[in-house]
């Protein structure tokens, strides 16, 4: 078997053809179910690696500030946003044909939209924002963090 070139971080062959489900709809829906729009594992990393690198207090997913940031700096005024690759469309156009029906286009299309009116109606508010995407942080949590405190300093 050959193995096609992937150019891609994260490995997905964003050329192939959607097939047909290999599961039930309700073991689908089972398994969309258990996903959950905080506490991530990669967000759980991220922020007990922030914890340890620095003193600022900060809190997360804080509800009071529109767009409920994973991260929260109120003194300093900066939000840290970490964006799941599926949920928040990273390279989105390159694979939304993958996608099953319009809902799941119509969904992530929304939230990306979504993202950038936050974003900039915080930075119009006087807030920083950092978005970080889910695969960056796999790959190189450290570089993240240290942009997280170069901001704070």
């Amino acid at each position: 078997m050959v193995r096609k070139k992937i150019n891609n971080y994260s490995g997905r062959n964003f050329k192939k053809k959607r097939e047909v489900d290999k599961i039930t709809k309700n073991e689908r829906s089972a398994l969309m179910s258990k996903i959950r729009s905080r506490d991530t594992k990669f967000e759980e990393d991220f922020i007990r690696g922030l914890k340890k690198i620095t003193n600022v207090k900060f809190k997360c997913n804080c509800q009071l500030i529109k767009g409920k940031p994973d991260i929260v700096f109120n003194k300093r005024k900066v939000c840290v946003f970490l964006d799941s690759d599926f949920w928040h469309g990273w390279q989105y156009p390159r694979w939304r044909h993958l996608l099953k029906n319009d809902f799941w286009r119509e969904k992530i299309e929304a939230n990306r939209q979504r993202d950038k009116r936050v974003s900039k109606f915080l930075r119009q508010k006087g807030w920083k924002v950092l978005r970080f995407w889910e695969h960056g942080i796999k790959r190189d949590e450290d570089a993240m963090l240290k942009k997280v405190k170069l901001l704070l300093s």
